[in-house]
């Protein structure tokens, strides 16, 4: 499959962690079928390795390494950053066996455009119903568009796990969307963790993404420099590109905003998880400032108060 862009820092950066994380599987004692956690854990070691100067400078303010990829059916947006979190707190948050499908509505609530969550674990079905809206503004949850998210625990070890979210079915005729999370330890009060946000589309889907891009979404960009031979300085990625981007993080925020919250009341920390995520958004206004504080703030609370109710 060839990819229409890509980054030449992305692609080199990609070249020196595969190889890093192939040494180190090759020369993990006893690496097999049964030994896949470690191996998933050493890989990921091996990336934050190769990705500390990226991690250490850029311009996020944080230590975080965002990069994307288009293909002519799919597109993917992905993190790669350190939380100054202990590893056990982020595992807890996000992939507690008794609490990690609610945790993950309190999570996804926070994204603008998620307007509703709500988490089926009956029968081990692990099933997040979530509402998905084209605007960032307040809207009737029969307005949005509907989508089946499954949980999956997919790998754990000693200082490692990943989970996926999947859904077969997304708006804008789109499909086959994943969220992966895996994390790792790199000591006591740190964890580097990777983000993954996907999805594909046939001739249909891209057609209405286009449509999308060219009314909604209209000269919005992402993150990633892009050369641009007529202009004097370098630009931003936009279209799908840009897009994916923009998801990609506001779903990281979203994670690190509920991290951030302290233990308390729910609606303390409902408030102190909604002003974490504006105020980490806001360092990117060019590219994710859509509403205002105020209004994002009661629009959340009520879109919150409305997914413990129905």
């Amino acid at each position: 499959m060839i990819e229409r862009t890509r980054s030449p820092a992305s692609d080199s950066v990609r070249r020196k962690a595969r190889t890093l994380a192939m040494l180190a599987a090759c020369c993990l004692p006893g690496a097999g079928p049964n030994a896949q956690p470690a191996n998933d854990a050493t890989s990921l070691r091996a990336i934050y390795r190769a990705l500390t100067p990226q991690l250490d400078h850029n311009a996020f303010h944080r230590r975080l390494y965002l990069g994307s990829r288009e293909y002519p059916s799919t597109v993917t947006g992905e993190i790669y950053a350190v939380v100054d979190y202990p590893f056990v707190t982020v595992r807890d948050a996000l992939d507690a066996p008794s609490q990690a499908l609610a945790n993950w509505c309190d999570v996804l609530i926070l994204h603008p455009n998620i307007k509703y969550c709500h988490a089926s674990d009956s029968s081990g079905d692990n099933t997040l119903t979530v509402n998905v809206s084209k605007k960032e503004a307040a809207e009737a949850l029969d307005a949005t568009y509907r989508m089946q998210f499954r949980y999956d625990a997919a790998a754990a070890s000693p200082g490692y796990f990943k989970i996926n979210l999947r859904a077969d079915r997304g708006p804008l005729n789109t499909r086959d969307y994943r969220v992966s999370v895996e994390a790792v330890s790199l000591g006591r009060d740190r964890t580097f963790l990777h983000l993954i946000y996907t999805y594909g589309y046939g001739m249909l889907g891209r057609l209405a993404i286009k449509g999308y891009l060219a009314t909604f979404d209209r000269g919005k960009v992402g993150f990633t420099r892009v050369a641009n031979p007529s202009a004097e300085q370098a630009g931003y990625v936009d279209g799908m590109r840009g897009l994916v981007e923009r998801n990609t993080m506001r779903y990281y925020l979203a994670i690190e905003a509920y991290l951030g919250a302290p233990a308390g009341r729910p609606d303390t920390r409902l408030e102190q998880r909604l002003s974490n995520w504006f105020s980490a958004s806001e360092q990117y206004s060019l590219q994710l400032h859509e509403i205002d504080r105020r209004d994002y703030m009661q629009m959340k609370q009520e879109e919150y108060s409305r997914q413990r109710t129905k």
